[in-house]
């Protein structure tokens, strides 16, 4: 068998193959140890069991009583999460001003950051870690524990996970926007919120707007996922359902909250387009 021309020989062939070697000498070990068998899912009991399920999906519930209490818990669900993330950007913005390195006024004139300011950031840093570093679901967890079931305790889940979610990476896109018109501003003896206001925020509004509608559809999602803890909302609803073994019912909830993250993903696409 002859071997092709070097001309025609791919030059990344060798990086590709050493490169799919190495993913699997690592990935194996881990899948291992994640006991990943997706055969099992294609057993004869497995499928028996999956196609009953799946059959008592049809038709999805449509009684009267039972749409107007799917209409109060998903009213409750978009409560939540809207909620949740009104309170953790109440949070998010002024930690965002301090973690900002770019919005120094200490650095001016000398280029360095003083002692006293680079211990508050790195001090609302570490803050930040430990917000978003905890699942909103553990904090709802705990939280049921202490304030009792109900939207409460994921409202102030949501609060805190995202709070250091959003103050991440909102100062993330800040330092990697156009800095010139904030530096102009902060030298002219502009303060931190007008620099951030006149100078940071218009050039990094649409990248903002666009991550923040996306956590706000996360943060349904969550509300979902919360209510399965006793958090409320749609969730606790399924939670309720999956244990009966209605289907029917889980169906309908299902559809109801596809078209939630579909309407929140037009929101989304409306607000990017005004901003362009």
């Amino acid at each position: 068998m002859t071997s092709l021309p070097a001309s025609l020989r791919d030059p990344a062939w060798n990086g590709r193959i050493a490169t799919c070697i190495v993913a699997i000498v690592i990935l194996w070990p881990m899948l291992t140890m994640a006991e990943f068998k997706p055969w099992i899912l294609f057993d004869a009991q497995s499928l028996q069991a999956t196609w009953q399920f799946l059959t008592s999906f049809f038709p999805p519930a449509h009684s009267l009583e039972f749409l107007e209490m799917v209409a109060y818990s998903t009213w409750e669900t978009i409560a939540m999460a809207t909620a949740g993330m009104t309170l953790a950007l109440l949070g998010a913005i002024p930690m965002t001003l301090i973690a900002t390195e770019r919005l120094s006024i200490s650095r001016l004139g000398t280029g360095r950051i003083a002692r006293w300011a680079m211990a508050l950031r790195q001090l609302v840093r570490w803050l930040l870690i430990l917000l978003r570093s905890v699942p909103e679901l553990v904090w709802a967890l705990l939280l049921v524990r202490i304030v009792g079931l109900g939207p409460t305790a994921g409202v102030i889940a949501i609060a805190l996970t995202y709070c250091g979610m959003l103050g991440k990476v909102y100062a993330d896109i800040l330092e990697s926007s156009d800095p010139s018109a904030c530096d102009s501003l902060l030298r002219n003896g502009s303060g931190r919120l007008s620099a951030f206001l006149y100078g940071a925020l218009p050039a990094s509004a649409s990248e903002l707007v666009s991550y923040t509608v996306y956590r706000w559809e996360c943060a349904i999602r969550g509300s979902v996922v919360m209510g399965f803890v006793g958090a409320g909302g749609l969730g606790q609803r399924m939670d309720e359902s999956m244990k009966m073994l209605a289907g029917d019912e889980l169906a309908t909830m299902l559809l109801v909250f596809i078209l939630l993250v579909a309407c929140a993903d037009g929101v989304s696409a409306m607000l990017r387009r005004r901003l362009e």
